[in-house]
């Protein structure tokens, strides 16, 4: 990685900063991305930078705007004059019931996690065939099994795991598109999905018997962008076997 220049949305926090942290110390110049979380991402980027200087710079843009994806991936590219990868990791989480479903809803999070990684892609797909590089999207595994709910949470997911093996289609052979698909990471910051007994309930169900970390999912979006010149199409589960149940 040195040298690469990878954009990560979602980068300021959670996955999406330890992400960015592993692609840093691979080598990699990074760009992080945010949308509200400027305060957290400014902070990621100065530690980043303490390490290697001139290695991380910020961008702020809404995802749901299109305007702003396209001047996203500019700024990106600007950054460092050059994009070698991108991380799809930006997403909206939370409950639609059936019957309780709105077009506001449908909107949010479709568009973070299905639309917005489309136009991404699209957009980078010039200087990422320029560099040879390659994308990966943050997907879940409740793209191939539902969680109930969070039905347009589990559409849109499932529609992301489609894209990506479009994109790899499409891409291919200059541009490589896989995915990473998490079970339980990091639990919600709001407490309010999931109470105590339906934590308990999951790590019972995992396996590996217990949640994983951030980390996890940071090595597994390395391997995809650093270490598999071989593989593209493909979702590499997560999960610490989770989906073996469910």
């Amino acid at each position: 990685m040195q040298g690469r220049v990878v954009l990560v949305t979602g980068a300021a926090r959670r996955i999406g900063a330890a992400i960015a942290r592993e692609l840093h110390r691979s080598g990699a110049r990074v760009v992080l991305h945010c949308r509200r979380s400027r305060e957290a991402a400014e902070a990621l980027a100065a530690e980043l930078n303490g390490a290697r200087a001139a290695s991380a710079a910020v961008v702020q843009a809404d995802l749901l705007d299109l305007d702003a994806v396209a001047r996203l991936v500019e700024q990106a590219t600007n950054s460092f004059g050059r994009l070698d990868g991108l991380v799809n990791n930006a997403s909206t989480f939370h409950a639609t019931a059936l019957g309780a479903i709105d077009a506001e809803q449908w909107k949010d999070l479709m568009g973070s996690n299905l639309r917005a990684p489309l136009f991404l892609a699209q957009a980078a797909a010039p200087e990422l065939k320029r560099a040879r590089g390659a994308i990966v999207n943050i997907v879940d595994i409740h793209a191939e099994r539902p969680l109930k709910d969070y039905v347009v949470y589990s559409i849109a997911k499932s529609g992301l795991a489609g894209l990506t093996r479009s994109l790899a289609l499409e891409l291919g052979p200059e541009v490589r598109v896989n995915g990473v698909a998490p079970g339980a990471i990091v639990w919600p910051d709001d407490g309010q999905h999931f109470d105590a007994g339906e934590k308990s309930r999951i790590v019972a169900q995992t396996p590996l018997g217990r949640i994983g970390d951030p980390a996890d999912v940071a090595g597994a979006v390395k391997y995809l962008l650093l270490d598999a010149p071989f593989v593209t199409g493909q979702i590499l589960a997560v999960d610490g076997g989770r989906s073996l149940h469910l």
